[in-house]
């Protein structure tokens, strides 16, 4: 054989071997719980409805928790992480991925750390999903679903960032707001035929807020430790439909939805502004709450969720 002739078979098996190796299926890279990237989420729509994933270092809002599980097992979550039911991890909407929120049960008074990595829940009348620890840790598990209310904390597993200064785990229970849960409208409703949406659609891009140097405190981590603390002693579940600065404004929503029931307007001030609710209500039960909310989805308010109030 000339060595011409070698070379060629030489070269011909070498380029096979490289094409063989480069349609092999390779396997799955397996991510450590903490490898997820921080990220903020582009606008999705489920449903026929549009969510707005934004900043939302003041997120403070009452409702209904559910728990997620075994369907997820080693999945990826929305920024990349693995999915483990044994993690102190919840699902939400809009907030940024991962964040900590504390979670606190307004029926027996726990309250938890959870590390927020994954989108969900998709069932209109929940506003968070748990993990099963957490869930367990929370006292819910085996009926499902919790009142609760969640309030931000700050960024998670952030070298070099720093949570937002949190509030004492009894502040968070004594000072059950009645939420002004969705956007305030100060214009005049028009219904789009055909749309919904959950939020407006988020303001222009700003920079990121200046990260701190302070390293999270122990107490703002998923670590587990469950802090009791007093709660009211009796809890109320209504539909809120919005919350408005305008009277008027609440006024045409309730006209517009009394088809689903009575509608009624009650007020608050909030952060020095006059806020006028439109609310269904008040319920004892969450089934009572879930068929409400179905009634009042129907009848034209995509914004509408379940509150937890007094």
């Amino acid at each position: 054989m000339s060595r011409t002739l070698r070379r060629i078979l030489i070269v011909g098996a070498s380029a096979g071997l490289l094409a063989a190796c480069a349609t092999r299926e390779q396997p799955p890279v397996s991510l450590p719980p903490s490898a997820g990237v921080y990220k903020i989420g582009k606008p999705y729509q489920i449903a026929g409805t549009w969510y707005y994933p934004r900043e939302q270092p003041d997120y403070d809002e009452t409702g209904i928790a559910s728990w997620y599980g075994p369907t997820f097992y080693g999945k990826r979550t929305a920024d990349g992480e693995i999915f483990d039911a044994n993690a102190l991890s919840a699902a939400h909407r809009t907030l940024p991925l991962p964040v900590n929120v504390r979670v606190t049960d307004l029926e027996n008074g726990r309250s938890l750390i959870v590390r927020v990595n994954d989108r969900g829940p998709f069932a209109k009348g929940r506003i968070i999903d748990l993990s099963e620890r957490a869930a367990k840790l929370l006292g819910f598990y085996g009926k499902g679903t919790a009142r609760v209310r969640v309030t931000y904390i700050g960024r998670a597993d952030q070298p070099n960032g720093a949570p937002q200064p949190d509030q004492t785990p009894t502040q968070i229970a004594s000072a059950l707001p009645a939420v002004p849960a969705g956007s305030v409208d100060v214009r005049s409703l028009a219904s789009i035929p055909g749309t919904s949406v959950t939020a407006p659609p988020p303001a222009p891009a700003q920079p990121p807020p200046q990260q701190q140097t302070a390293a999270q405190e122990p107490d703002q981590l998923p670590n587990g430790q469950v802090t009791e603390v007093p709660v009211p002693a009796v809890t109320r579940l209504y539909i809120q439909a919005g919350a408005f600065s305008s009277y008027d404004n609440a006024r045409r929503m309730a006209q517009r939805l009394s088809a689903a029931g009575v509608m009624k307007i009650s007020s608050i001030d909030r952060n020095g502004l006059r806020l006028y609710r439109v609310r269904m209500g008040p319920f004892n039960d969450v089934a009572s709450a879930d068929a409400a909310l179905s009634r009042v989805l129907s009848a034209g308010s995509s914004d509408a969720a379940i509150v937890v109030d007094r």
